[in-house]
């Protein structure tokens, strides 16, 4: 049986704390002094100064070099705020997101760009693409897929006239909580949330809430904002709302699918960041339309088969036009300078009524 440390021993532990913490401090400020220096550098030849590509770099090496007792993914979270305060310093970078505060949105831009991220608060994706097309903001970031509920439809209508293009995505798992002034689920009389929330928690509201109004909002954070201001209504939405708008968490993880994800993805002008390189694990999105003619669809897969690219996804929507046209929107593995996709892709272009590359990125894990 161990003994326990005794209080003259953590107080010695304590004081070795100390010390390392101001070496730490040093050595960060250290980093910082570096990195002003290389923002310079960017800065008069005209670098980019965000490179999602050196972030997973630096990312993969630390945690490669990592003996532990630190898990990876904290080391991962470590470096990823780091390096977020140090490209402060350069440049802070400018990310158009779903408002207000405490949204899942809000949640994957600092997944990505880190908490020193100057975030620009939208009231819907439609105002997130808008301020990264006119540049008010030098990125946006929007909810594309649910594992659940499919495809987030407005995301994919505005890709298709916005000058944006897809530089990287984040993947989160997304627990709703039930949140409320008071810590019970008596009295409530709505439910306020985004469409999506109210769709993905809809057999935990038949069962426990069946006399409810569900009642759709911009947001779920919007929703959680609005229920601070009615005791009779209540929210769907993170614990990170709850916290925002000083909400109880009634129910933990009410969604009805355990595993549920949602991918969102980072969006910017060509012009404030390239195509990222390739990473050895990018998808390659696009849209495109064909004559309505019988196995127009089909000829789209024969390029794809024929070059040996795998097709990840392909959704419809309707091209509004009143003729019972589509547009469809694929995901294909691989990046678009390698041989074989590009190979497919010159084939998939002559074949289409409409084409476009919506972007060529890492995928999340």
């Amino acid at each position: 049986m161990s003994q326990p440390i005794q209080s003259d021993g953590l107080a010695a532990l304590r004081v070795e704390i100390d010390s390392l913490d101001s070496q730490l401090l040093s050595l960060l400020n250290q980093r910082a002094q570096v990195a002003e220096k290389v923002g310079a550098i960017k800065r008069a030849e005209g670098s980019p100064f965000f490179r999602p590509d050196r972030v997973a770099q630096v990312i993969d090496k630390i945690s490669q070099a990592n003996q532990g007792p630190l898990h990876d993914e904290h080391i991962a979270s470590i470096w990823r705020e780091i390096m977020s305060a140090c490209l402060a310093l350069e440049a802070p970078q400018r990310v158009a997101v779903l408002g207000p505060q405490g949204t899942f949105c809000e949640q994957a831009a600092i997944a990505f760009f880190g908490s020193a991220a100057n975030l620009i608060y939208c009231a819907n994706f439609d105002e997130v693409f808008h301020a990264t097309a006119a540049g008010s903001a030098q990125y946006g970031v929007v909810g594309m897929e649910n594992s659940t509920e499919g495809v987030v439809a407005r995301s994919l209508d505005l890709f298709l006239r916005s000058p944006v293009h897809v530089v990287g995505e984040i993947s989160l798992q997304v627990r709703f909580n039930l949140l409320r002034q008071l810590n019970s689920d008596a009295g409530i009389e709505v439910v306020l949330a985004h469409p999506q929330a109210l769709a993905q928690c809809q057999g935990w509201l038949t069962q426990h809430l069946p006399h409810v109004e569900r009642r759709a909002v911009s947001s779920n954070a919007e929703g959680a904002r609005l229920a601070a201001t009615n005791p009779a209504w209540a929210a769907l939405a993170s614990e990170r709302a709850a916290s925002q708008f000083a909400l109880h968490i009634v129910h933990h993880a009410i969604q009805d699918e355990a595993y549920n994800r949602t991918r969102f993805a980072v969006i910017s002008l060509p012009q404030t960041m390239a195509t990222p390189p390739a990473s050895g694990k990018d998808c390659t999105s696009l849209v495109v339309s064909v004559l309505n003619r019988p196995g127009a669809v089909h000829d789209l897969l024969v390029p794809l088969k024929n070059n040996g690219v795998s097709m990840t996804r392909i959704e419809s929507r309707p091209a509004k036009s009143g003729q019972w046209e589509y547009y469809f929107y694929i995901d294909i593995q691989g990046h678009i300078s390698q041989p074989h996709v590009a190979a497919a892709l010159g084939e998939l272009q002559g074949l289409c009524a409409f084409y476009k590359v919506l972007g060529s990125y890492p995928v999340s894990e």
